[in-house]
């Protein structure tokens, strides 16, 4: 039997592992922290009995993950939960973007701008599960669904700022601007409508829901996926150099520059700078408030959404992500806020519920942004300082040494450059192999990219399964 080694237990690495157990090899998982999961790990980071996750929240993407979707979790207790109202953006009137599931009601809640609502994303949203299946896979591949993909091309091509003409309340604008800013882009970069228009797509199709009990649920299931394979996970091991494992394959769920000093003169020389030219982008901020009572959000939509996107206007998401992305704090930064709590009460504590938020800040940020991401959430909900019962800070820094992937605080382990989107981590018709036979990267520094869908490390098992056959 051959025996496979994968590095990593994020997402990525699991279902690397999975799907190479799935094929009949021998697998050995290696964790370097005391808990799987990486970006999907959930603890109790502020009061006792009261659970937030520790980077990633909500999951669209992995609800319609095509690998995910293909085993079955449930059968090992991932559940998914959806709040009333999947995303509010509150604007300093009182008013709110409001997106949810259903893309009538959306748009009719859109006033003047539904009908430019739908025509942007009705069709990716009513194909997207067959239009996953080209987006979650490298950009040179042979497409399952060309048209489909070209019609999507035509709108994810276009900077932010030019699709943002669709629209002409500053509602719809808002509400489009906070999603494309998931990419932690400039939002005037040509492809950064990419990522909004996935996400909401992905929104309308299958909804932003959260795991039942945290996103180490996602974790949890996968290992148990693993282990109905014949596959094991060891935890607290941490691996310096290639020497120290031996294995037919190995697949590393690590950053380019980690794999590069890992590897170090093994690694050929091309491939070893554009691993160690391989950019990142702005960092997050992680604040994880234990609330009494909920946040009193003035905007009533915002009580009922599982996330809130706090950053204002349009024109101040577009100043605040050019600022990041030029090494400059901004002074109201953009926030994601997350409320699992209202789809999944069993994360709270009686009447404290677990409020994940993180800002946007400069890669590397040193600074304190605490009371800037309060100050943020008094502005659209006055009062919430009172309501804050405890609090747990991750700077930059801090989220690089708790997961080693987060150069600098990069959370999406890249920057969502065009070059990038299109071409990671390098140019290469198949760039999950390192160069060094039998030995990949199954990151999301590979394609597809960031995310909780797995299929970076489906899709290097693939590529590592193709390998093996070949030898």
């Amino acid at each position: 039997m051959s025996k496979a080694i994968v590095v990593g237990s994020g997402p990525n690495g699991l279902s690397c592992a999975v799907e190479l157990a799935r094929a009949g090899l021998d697998v050995t998982v290696l964790e370097a922290e005391p808990t799987i999961g990486g970006g999907t790990r959930s603890s109790e980071l502020t009061v006792p009995g009261v659970i937030h996750d520790e980077c990633s929240a909500v999951h669209p993407m992995a609800i319609g993950s095509p690998f995910l979707r293909s085993l079955g979790l449930e059968r090992h207790g991932l559940e998914w939960l959806f709040p009333e109202v999947d995303l509010a953006h509150p604007l300093d009137d009182g008013s709110a973007g409001v997106l949810v599931r259903s893309i009538d009601e959306t748009a009719d809640g859109l006033g003047s701008d539904g009908g430019s609502w739908r025509r942007v994303f009705e069709r990716p949203s009513r194909g997207f599960e067959s239009l996953n299946d080209d987006l979650l896979r490298p950009f040179l591949h042979f497409p399952r669904h060309p048209f489909r993909l070209a019609r999507f091309g035509l709108a994810a091509m276009s900077p932010a700022t030019v699709l943002a003409r669709a629209f002409e309340t500053p509602q719809a604008k808002a509400l489009f601007g906070g999603v494309a800013a998931h990419s932690f882009a400039p939002l005037t970069q040509p492809m950064s409508s990419a990522v909004g228009v996935a996400l909401i797509s992905a929104c309308h199709a299958f909804g932003w829901g959260v795991a039942r009990g945290g996103s180490q649920s996602i974790a949890n299931a996968l290992a148990a996926e693993l282990a109905e394979h014949g596959g094991t996970i060891e935890t607290s091991v941490r691996v310096t150099a290639l020497s120290e494992v031996q294995a037919d394959i190995v697949a590393l769920d690590m950053s380019p520059s980690g794999i590069a000093d890992m590897l170090g003169d093994r690694l050929p020389s091309g491939v070893a700078r554009a691993y160690r030219r391989y950019k990142h982008g702005p960092a997050a901020y992680k604040l994880d408030l234990a609330v009494e009572g909920g946040v009193p959000w003035t905007n009533e939509a915002c009580r009922r959404a599982g996330t809130v996107h706090v950053g204002g206007t349009f024109e101040e998401i577009v100043q605040t992500e050019r600022e990041n992305n030029q090494g400059r704090m901004p002074e109201r930064p953009y926030i994601l806020v997350a409320q699992q709590y209202l789809a999944d009460p069993s994360r709270s504590e009686g009447d404290v519920h677990p409020v994940w938020a993180y800002a946007h800040v400069p890669h590397g940020y040193d600074g304190n942004a605490e009371q800037a991401l309060i100050d943020q959430l008094e502005r659209f909900a006055p009062g919430v300082r009172e309501r804050i019962v405890a609090t747990h800070v991750r700077t930059p820094a801090e989220l690089q040494a708790h997961n080693a992937n987060y150069i600098g605080g990069d959370i999406v382990t890249g920057a969502n450059t065009p070059k990038q989107i299109l071409i990671r981590p390098r140019l290469s018709l198949n760039p999950y192999s390192t160069g060094i036979p039998g030995v990949y990267i199954c990151s999301a520094a590979s394609p597809p990219g960031g995310g909780v869908h797995g299929m970076c490390g489906y899709n290097a098992a693939q590529a590592a399964l193709n390998g093996l056959r070949g030898r």
